[in-house]
């Protein structure tokens, strides 16, 4: 079948690569006319582990293609898939200016007579909070449509749990498949979408699949906090936090499981921070008094500056420090929120000479909220970068391993802190 996927960021770009690789006929919708340009002339938009090897097999199959026409992309598709940005407002809540206007694009195309054939299962990805597809979307489609919209028209809420630089196995192996649905039935559209991908399935009304990704991310937040803040205490009373970290995991009946409970780095990325803000902003919208989920911005705010104390420790003034890894995740370029920008940021205005060794960024290729994020935080990105040789040969007064990026580098005999392992 045809589908469309609206947004071509870290996770409709993956999404339109695995779709493809099934079989399907897939076309990208963008707003930049740089990204598209990247994507039909086969160059990933960005990094991500074993992604621009599926993308050159899409594309010389003729499976795989970008446009900036949304009526040429929904023409004839069974599916179109919303992955389209919603970062954090002023308040904390999701800003929902782009679903607004993606969602009137859509419909103003169904409602022109943009795509024939079956109605249009319009499958939504981004986050976004309880009761968005039934009082934001649905009269959107309604108002652009009119009465009998439904005819032309089918919303989906198919949240996605996707983790960068494991992407794509993550697609095809996912822990879950959660749809909602305006009853809270089957959507055999979905269904074939997600032919072949072995997963317990959820399908549930539209609130109780849009507040799951909100619970998830929260959670892998207190997890984290939590982590840090037990290894922090390992420190000051000169306890192993490693062997602290196996006792608890050992526990595979009460204490869950071992992921994102290891004391290490601060989180970070696109969806951890912003979901937590989201997920403040609706708890106090609703009256609640989540004082746990308030504490979890600043817990891991604490956590960057107790890290960057240990790090400048017994530094000279001015002395050189060599960051390996700036992104969020070893393998890819997203610096969104990245712990790591803030230390880089932090060493600099302590007047500290510093370097920065990741493979993975190249600034040129960065775009959006991505790009943004980049130079209003380190805004001297470009003269920070060093390549291998550079970063091997040193000299150094300390390496800063920031992620696994590190690996690539023989330490030996150098001072290194690392800030995304126990001790």
């Amino acid at each position: 079948m045809k589908v469309a996927i609206f947004g071509l960021g870290y996770v409709g770009f993956t999404a339109a690569c695995c779709i493809a690789s099934q079989g399907h006929e897939v076309v990208g919708v963008d707003v930049s006319d740089a990204k598209i340009a990247d994507v039909n002339a086969g160059r990933p938009p960005f990094e991500e582990p074993g992604l621009a090897e599926m993308m050159a097999a899409q594309l010389a199959a003729g499976r795989l293609s970008a446009t900036s026409s949304v009526a040429d992309a929904i023409a004839g598709a069974t599916v179109a898939v919303v992955c389209v940005g919603t970062p954090s407002g002023i308040d904390g809540a999701h800003d929902m200016r782009y679903i607004v206007d993606v969602s009137r694009q859509i419909a103003s195309a169904l409602a022109g007579g943009g795509a024939a054939g079956p109605r249009l299962t319009v499958a939504y990805r981004s986050t976004m909070r309880p009761g968005s597809i039934r009082k934001l979307i649905a009269p959107i489609f309604r108002a652009q449509i009119g009465e009998g919209w439904q005819a032309r028209a089918e919303l989906v809420y198919n949240p996605e749990f996707l983790r960068e630089a494991q992407a794509i196995q993550d697609y095809f192996q996912p822990s879950k498949i959660v749809v909602g649905t305006v009853d809270g039935q089957p959507c055999a559209a979905m269904e074939a979408l997600h032919e072949g991908i072995e997963a317990p399935v959820f399908v549930t009304g539209y609130e109780e699949a849009e507040l799951t990704k909100f619970v998830d991310n929260s959670w892998h937040a207190v997890k984290v906090a939590f982590a840090n803040e037990i290894g922090r205490v390992c420190e000051r009373l000169d306890v192993s936090a490693r062997m602290i970290h196996q006792i608890f995991v050992a526990d595979t009946k009460l204490n869950i499981s071992p992921y994102y409970t290891r004391p290490g780095g601060a989180f970070g990325g696109s969806c951890l921070p912003k979901d937590v803000r989201a997920l403040q902003h609706i708890a106090t919208d609703a009256g609640a008094n989540a004082h746990l989920i308030d504490s979890l911005l600043r817990s891991n705010e604490a956590h960057k500056n107790h890290q960057f104390q240990q790090i400048v420790a017994g530094l000279a003034p001015g002395a050189r420090v060599l960051i390996a890894g700036l992104a969020f995740k070893a393998g890819t370029d997203d610096l969104r929120e990245s712990p790591n920008v803030d230390i880089a940021r932090k060493l600099i205005e302590a007047g500290f000479a510093v370097s920065i060794f990741d493979p993975g960024l190249q600034p040129a290729k960065l775009r959006g909220q991505n790009l943004g994020y980049a130079y209003t935080h380190l805004p001297s990105i470009d003269t920070l970068l060093v390549d291998q040789a550079v970063a091997q040969a040193g000299p150094w007064d300390l390496v800063v391993a920031s992620n696994a990026t590190a690996r690539l580098l023989d330490l030996t005999g150098r001072r290194v802190i690392e800030t995304h392992t126990i001790r």
